[in-house]
């Protein structure tokens, strides 16, 4: 019976993960470890409301269960040697050199991690897979493992993780499934089975499913390759929409009452973003090329040049609609989190608009309320298009979202933040230069009602 895990990376994955374990599993000792030392005192923080993620539930949890059986720490060595089982956590970019370069997941941390765990760890440990990995990523981990340790006998297992950010709390509680994938040998059923034992504390039976490793890796990336799908599919149809008597949200509810295709992930927008999608795409896609499967890759790499897209064109119709130009014009852009209830800004459209419209010398505002100045500033900085200086000087960060409408020629909802939906429009309106015009990235506001207060109202998938 597992009675000491070790969780490797205290982000957006570990922490969440391991805290609802602690909270369903007070019997366990959990410890997160991490070696960015500000992480982790920010999870450490004595005002739970300043943890380093956000997460609706995620800080009651926290509260719960930090100092009882939940504990964060610096200290990775004496938690390795402690545990009985190690989550590994950590970051898995997609690679920005050599080959593979732009598609193929870079793997070095979850490398450093294998011969950290090699070198510490005293007896024998089950390894579980947690961050997105390519297909045969255990294998490389056992090669290494088994030929670094000392005399320890490892196994390892693929738990891949299917959080949406914003309801991770609530897809940890009560999951669709999960998933534990292990080698079909005596030794690796009974590592499936001492993790099984450890979430069927609070899953029912029926959701946990068992797999060999392989399938367990693959179900990962393909789970998101088809949910990316769906949003590049009715994000198509949305630009379609706009040049015909179409509208999107009619469209996407005639369809989604079809049993056979149902109704999620068909919200068009300004395009998906996140950790997950972009990568474990380009991964499938690096992966098939691997293999030469040219169709195969082809195919899944045009959900992500539909995503571009669709962020491009975002840009694009406000430059096209402000008079062909934006060079000094205030834009305000509420929104800068890739989606609403979380902090997290991986991938977010906005990131990608507002650089396009900085290329064309508009005037930026943010505001979002929970993305700090710093995420943003390091989220433009990371793209290199500029300077940081510059980046600084044409974007304005603000904590009062009614300090980005004075005098602004046009507003950008890049986030469907619920807070957006009650603002005094009919203030906001009068705060703009005329005519005022109002970008709906997320369909979030009513059409014809901001139309009747005055604004010059451009609704995706809207014509």
């Amino acid at each position: 019976m597992v009675k000491n895990i070790c969780c490797i990376g205290a982000g957006y994955v570990g922490g969440p993960t391991m805290t609802v374990i602690a909270a369903k599993c007070p019997h366990i000792k959990v410890n997160v470890v991490d070696i960015n030392t500000k992480r982790i005192e920010a999870w450490n923080h004595s005002d739970v409301s300043k943890i380093p993620i956000y997460e609706p539930g995620l800080s009651d949890l926290v509260q719960q269960a930090r100092g009882r059986n939940l504990f964060f720490s610096t200290e990775v060595d004496q938690a390795i040697k402690e545990a009985d089982m190690i989550f590994i956590s950590v970051n898995t970019p997609t690679k920005t050199y050599g080959v593979g370069k732009g598609m193929a997941a870079d793997l070095k941390y979850i490398e450093l991690c294998a011969r950290q765990i090699a070198d510490v760890a005293e007896d024998d440990k089950i390894i579980v897979e947690k961050s997105t990995l390519p297909v045969r990523t255990a294998e490389a981990l056992k090669n290494i493992l088994d030929n670094t340790s000392k005399d320890v006998k490892f196994q390892i297992l693929s738990n891949p993780e299917f959080l949406a950010e914003g309801t991770a709390v609530q897809d940890l509680l009560n999951p669709d499934r999960v998933l534990i994938g292990g080698e079909q040998t005596e030794e690796g059923r009974m590592a499936q089975k001492a993790l099984v034992d450890v979430y069927a504390n609070w899953v029912p039976s029926d959701r946990i499913l068992t797999t060999n490793v392989w399938s367990s890796e693959l179900s990962k990336l393909t789970a998101n390759a088809f949910l990316a799908q769906r949003v590049s599919s009715i994000n198509a149809l949305s630009e379609l929409c706009e040049k015909t008597e179409a509208d999107v949200n009619e469209v996407a509810r005639a369809i989604g009452t079809d049993s056979r295709i149902g109704s999620k992930f068909l919200k068009a927008s300004v395009g998906f973003g996140g950790s997950c999608f972009q990568k474990d795409i380009l991964n499938l896609v690096y992966i098939s090329r691997s293999y030469g499967l040219q169709e195969v890759a082809d195919y899944w790499e045009q959900v992500i040049i539909m995503n571009d897209h669709q962020k491009r064109r975002f840009a694009s119709n406000i430059v096209k609609t402000l008079y062909n130009t934006v060079s000094g014009k205030k834009i305000a852009m509420l929104g800068w989190a890739f989606k609403k209830d979380t902090n997290d800004t991986r991938e977010s459209a906005s990131i990608y608009v507002a650089d396009d419209l900085l290329n064309e010398q508009a005037e930026i505002v943010v505001y979002d309320p929970k993305v700090t100045a710093e995420q943003i500033y390091a989220d433009l900085d990371y793209l290199n298009t500029r300077s940081s200086e510059e980046n600084r000087k044409g974007v304005t960060v603000v904590n009062d979202p009614m300090e980005c409408f004075d005098q602004a020629h046009a507003i950008a909802i890049m986030t469907e933040w619920d807070e957006f939906k009650d603002y005094d429009w009919k203030s906001i309106y009068n705060k703009m230069l005329k005519p005022a015009f109002l970008f709906d990235g997320r369909m979030i506001l009513d059409h014809d009602k901001m139309e009747d207060i005055g604004f010059k109202m451009y609704t995706i998938g809207k014509g």
